[in-house]
């Protein structure tokens, strides 16, 4: 399945993820802090996506109460509900 998100107060503009079942295959993080973002998706690539959620959730950026990791966490949340209804 593939999921695209709009993140909300954080410098990236857009996520595509990519997942097998619940198997996280690949994700693409547009704009943020390249390295960072780039890091982090090949850090969870072959994550599942309970796993990925549970690491990322609640990463703060500085003192805007949210971050790419913990938007990249919102949108799998998000993309899981999307899978069981």
């Amino acid at each position: 399945m593939e999921y695209r998100y709009k993140p909300q107060g954080v410098c990236s503009q857009e996520m595509a993820i990519k997942t097998n079942g619940d198997i996280i295959e690949e994700v693409k993080i547009i704009g943020g802090c390249a390295g960072n973002t780039a890091g982090v998706s090949h850090l969870i690539k072959g994550m599942k996506i309970d796993e990925a959620i549970k690491r990322l959730k609640g990463i703060p950026c500085g003192t805007k109460g949210t971050s790419c990791p913990d938007q990249l966490a919102r949108a799998l949340e998000e993309l899981k509900r999307k899978m069981t209804a």
